[in-house]
């Protein structure tokens, strides 16, 4: 039997207390990225997986391909459901399966793939608090090298479940920027990621940066009334729209404001770079 999951978040002890259980499928969507801005560059972190190691028993998950649409103009577009159900069985989800992702960052690639398994129904997931440089540097065990992945079996397919409203699109932000349909907009980058003389963010937006989420000694989330102080200027909106450079710090945020028990988030997918591609008007002033 799976292990059960009581939060979005799973620390790094009761991972430990978990590992190899039946059913738990462990994931590592760690990716890799350089420069700032537009001239940001993504790669998936394959490599880095098998050399630097990994939580025992974790498989790499490529979020930046098998777990995103092919060929759009934005990175990490969200994949359809037949694209999400075959990178979920190629390694060994079932729907009977309980999920927990991680990545070597401050959680953004794996807040990402949590919120891509929700919006298909999946809610047996969870993040891993800390991710893999928490579970590091606590002298936890780490497997170097690659790990054979067996899809899963026929009989035990994976099928997602129609898609949540957990996205929203340009439209939707514009009247959210434009009053015309309240919503809270809030920015989950810091702004010197964005580049220097970048163009605009969505007007109206309330900067809540990741790194006010995140506990610097430890790579966790804050906890209770640090977390919930980080929200105070939003968290009463009834609905919350988060967003970044191109959707994936959005997800931490996001995942932060479940955590605090706001049900009304969506993600912007495509963020600012979808924004500054439809509002040229944006990008020139």
């Amino acid at each position: 039997m799976a292990p059960v999951l009581t939060s979005p978040l799973v620390s790094t002890q009761w991972l430990a207390d978990h590992l190899g259980a039946d059913e738990l499928i462990v994931l590592d969507a760690s990716v890799r990225s350089t420069g700032t801005g537009l001239d940001t560059t993504w790669a998936p972190a394959a490599d880095a997986y098998e050399r630097r190691g990994h939580v025992p028993g974790a498989r790499y998950a490529d979020l930046l391909g098998d777990f995103s649409a092919p060929d759009t103009a934005v990175p990490f577009t969200r994949p359809d459901a037949e694209r999400f159900e075959s990178a979920a069985r190629q390694l060994g989800v079932t729907n009977t399966a309980t999920v927990v992702v991680y990545d070597d960052g401050v959680g953004q690639w794996s807040a990402r793939l949590w919120w891509i398994f929700r919006s298909f129904g999946f809610d047996a997931v969870a993040v891993l608090d800390g991710g893999f440089t928490k579970w590091r540097d606590e002298g936890r065990p780490v497997r170097i090298g690659s790990l054979a992945t067996a899809a899963a079996a026929e009989r035990d397919a994976f099928l997602a479940a129609e898609e949540r409203p957990l996205w929203v699109d340009h439209d939707r932000v514009l009247r959210a920027a434009t009053g015309t349909e309240p919503a809270a907009l809030v920015l989950a980058a810091d702004e010197s990621a964005l580049g220097a003389g970048h163009a605009p963010v969505i007007p109206g937006s309330t900067a809540i940066p990741v790194g006010s989420l995140v506990d610097p000694d430890t790579n966790a989330y804050r906890k209770g009334p640090a977390l919930a102080a980080a929200f105070a200027e939003v968290i009463d909106a009834e609905e919350i729209v988060t967003y970044c450079g191109v959707g994936t710090a959005a997800c931490v945020d996001a995942l932060a404001l479940t955590v605090l028990g706001h049900d009304r988030v969506q993600v912007y997918d495509g963020s600012l770079l979808d924004w500054w591609r439809r509002e040229p008007e944006a990008v020139a002033s």
